[in-house]
């Protein structure tokens, strides 16, 4: 081995270090948790493993509940936000006036704690007092136990999972937007296409590995929310677990009712099913993005 690469892994030796402790560790000793059938938590003393813990989640109505929560979180706010994101990055994309200061404005939700940002929504959300039933009174529209029923629950945490994750995806996206040369605009206008036909034959190609990217982190991120429930719902999973999803339900087998190896398996289940949706994306932007 060579001075320069020694000295590289002596470099990357700290992180390493923490990475092994903090997720290599984690995920392996998880991994074979979830098949731990008899488990003694104090003595750390394992007398049986077995397939038990994977066949009490695929029968338990609880799991099933949270599998279909978790999906109907993802499709209500994966493609909303991203078109909202692409609109407004758009916007910010033109010239207009105080740009920087738009920008920063839109940035902040992610950037600010959930439990703060919850804290707001849920005086927002206020059946009585909230500022969102306010404006609904001007259209007629009677106020909307936003917090206080299963029916609402999970339409007010994708309201705020879009609001909060906006900032992100419109940062990205707009520097996809400033990456794409201005030529092939100045083409298309030359060839007498108008906004819309540039839009899909320039922006959309152009955009599209950033768009792909957009799309798998917003993906990953559906699947894994947990905080914004937790501080929304204040320390529950919405009326009747009507938001409860899969990362809610590990979390809540793990702390609350101490059943590690369900927790475990839990956690390995829904890796799987983000691993299954990166394939499939990653198989759809392959066929699609063409540079």
């Amino acid at each position: 081995m060579c001075m320069k690469s020694l000295k590289a892994y002596l470099y990357l030796l700290p992180a390493l270090l923490i990475i092994s402790v903090f997720i290599i560790y984690p995920m392996f000793k998880s991994f074979l948790m979830s098949f731990y059938t008899d488990y003694d938590y104090f003595n750390d003393v394992v007398s049986a493993y077995g397939l038990d813990n994977y066949t009490y989640i695929l029968k338990d109505p609880e799991f099933h509940l949270a599998l279909k929560n978790t999906f109907i979180f993802v499709l209500g706010v994966v493609p909303i936000s991203i078109l909202l994101s692409l609109g407004i990055a758009m916007m910010l994309n033109a010239k207009i006036n105080f740009k920087g200061l738009f920008r920063t404005i839109y940035f902040i939700p992610f950037v600010t704690s959930v439990v703060a940002v919850s804290i707001v929504w849920r005086w927002i959300f206020h059946s009585e007092y909230g500022l969102l039933n306010y404006f609904l009174g001007f259209v007629g529209i009677d106020p909307v136990p936003w917090l206080t029923s299963s029916k609402w629950s999970m339409p007010a945490l994708i309201i705020l999972a879009i609001w909060k994750g906006l900032g992100y995806n419109i940062i990205i996206l707009l520097a996809g937007l400033q990456n794409i040369n201005e030529n092939y605009y100045k083409a298309a206008q030359i060839d007498g296409a108008n906004r819309w036909h540039r839009f899909l034959n320039v922006t959309i190609p152009g955009l599209a590995p950033t768009l792909f990217f957009v799309s798998i982190i917003s993906v990953i991120n559906g699947f894994k929310v947990f905080d914004e429930i937790y501080a929304l719902f204040n320390g529950k999973a919405g009326i009747s677990n009507s938001a409860l999803t899969v990362v809610y339900y590990v979390f809540n087998k793990f702390y609350g009712e101490w059943e590690f190896g369900v927790a475990s398996a839990a956690a390995y289940v829904l890796f799987i099913i983000i691993f299954i949706f990166t394939l499939i994306q990653m198989y759809i932007g392959k066929k699609k993005i063409t540079y």
